[in-house]
């Protein structure tokens, strides 16, 4: 079982929310930390070690300073994200540019910040080489086992996935690297999401290592890095049960002894790029209740939308709801809660078990500190809503809401001819 927290006393919350208005995320900065921390201190054994936090979990800057500050990278996958990484102090080989259907400009300017480029696909080479000049001396290369591993409902088959080099060809791209230069090598995979089976990983860290002495067997290349990807997933559900880092370490350390350290392949440097392991519980979405109706369901309209969290609409997942001061009461009625967008979808739960809910509740929507904002859109205009960061030193905006001239700045009072 996991107990599902606020960020502060209920009371708290809810007088903080009177006072800024909803919708609003905010997140736990020290909450945040500890968790970096202990991962961090969890895989000390392996020399090197980083997790490059997916940015696309949570794309603000002041985050990712952060997690800088506790020795995490960066796992960017676009030129904006490079660019908030850069920001946040986040340099050189502690970015990791792992990209799909990449443009030239992307891997110019991963190469100019030296951050380490991970191909998706053996034609990437070519591309690397026309936008950079030259094959970086690092260069890594992303892996899709393909039928060898099966997927989830989140990242799906790795068969039917747009992602990575497929195993008949990761040896050649390699081999192909060298040849154009490449003197350094690191291997990536990410095949699970949202995953709570610890043997999925461990598993996953199996695979890995033996590819590693595959690779060197016909290739002659030694690995420096492998990148277990992310995946490790968050007990979304009161009766989820969180991966524990120090026992996911200890199961992968035993491997790492047994098929690096004893085959001759150590140093072989170890790397996470986990990001809804290690904000997703610390943040929550905040929203005000604006109509109770009853048709033929009972539905709580709050004031934020799908435009806000769209993942119970995306994925029909599951987030935890917390009616601020009614923690304690009865959940004896059922509620569809919903938003305000034109989409019929646009649903926080369905047929949820909650205490009597009136206008003017504020409700607290727990597991959004990763994919929770980063997903929003403005779809039927909506405009983004503020972030929030607590500190011991108090809370802060990290965000400012979105007002009407942002949204509109990049639309042209008048029509511009272009030809």
């Amino acid at each position: 079982m996991t107990e599902k927290k606020l960020p502060l006393p209920a009371e708290e919350l809810k007088a903080f929310a009177e006072r800024v208005g909803t919708p609003f995320h905010i997140y736990d900065g020290r909450a945040i930390r500890r968790n970096a921390e202990i991962m961090m201190d969890a895989f000390s054994w392996s020399e090197g070690f980083i997790n490059y936090f997916a940015v696309k979990a949570l794309p603000n800057v002041n985050i990712l300073r952060l997690l800088a500050a506790e020795g995490f990278g960066a796992d960017c996958s676009s030129l904006p994200e490079l660019r908030l990484a850069q920001e946040a102090g986040i340099t050189g080989e502690r970015i990791m540019f792992s990209s799909n259907d990449t443009p030239d400009e992307e891997f110019a300017e991963a190469y100019r910040l030296g951050a380490v480029i991970n191909l998706d696909d053996a034609t990437h080479i070519d591309s690397v080489m026309r936008a950079c000049g030259r094959m970086p001396r690092v260069i890594s290369f992303r892996y899709n086992p393909g039928p060898e591993r099966t997927g989830n409902a989140i990242i799906g088959n790795p068969v039917e996935a747009k992602y990575g080099v497929r195993h008949d060809q990761i040896a050649d791209c390699f081999r192909r690297a060298r040849e154009c230069g490449a003197e350094r090598f690191m291997l990536h995979t990410m095949v699970a999401s949202n995953e709570l089976e610890e043997d999925y990983i461990v598993e996953t860290a199996r695979m890995l290592f033996s590819l590693v002495d595959e690779i060197h067997g016909k290739t002659g290349i030694r690995i420096e890095r492998v990148d277990l990807g992310g995946g490790i997933g968050i007990p979304y559900r009161p009766d989820d049960a969180a991966i524990s880092f120090s026992h996911l370490s200890e199961r992968i350390h035993a491997l790492y002894t047994e098929m690096i350290e004893q085959k001759g392949y150590a140093p072989l440097k170890l790397s996470f790029e986990c990001g809804r392991c290690i904000t997703g519980p610390y943040g929550w979405l905040v929203s005000g209740v604006r109509h109770v109706a009853h048709k033929y369901k009972d539905y709580a309209g709050l004031d934020a939308s799908m435009a806000d969290l769209m993942r119970p609409a995306m994925y029909g997942a599951y987030h935890h709801i917390t009616v601020l001061g009614k923690e304690d009461l009865p959940h004896d009625r059922t509620y569809d809660v919903t938003g305000s967008l034109c989409e019929n979808n646009d649903k926080f739960a369905v047929d949820r078990p909650l205490p009597v809910l009136e206008r003017g509740d504020i409700l607290a929507i727990h597991d959004t500190g990763a994919h929770g904002h980063a997903m929003g859109f403005n779809y039927n205009a909506k405009l983004r809503h503020a972030e929030y960061l607590i500190e011991d030193s108090g809370i802060y905006r990290i965000r400012r809401n979105e007002t009407y001239e942002d949204y509109i700045r990049t639309q042209l009072d008048r029509p511009e001819k272009v030809i």
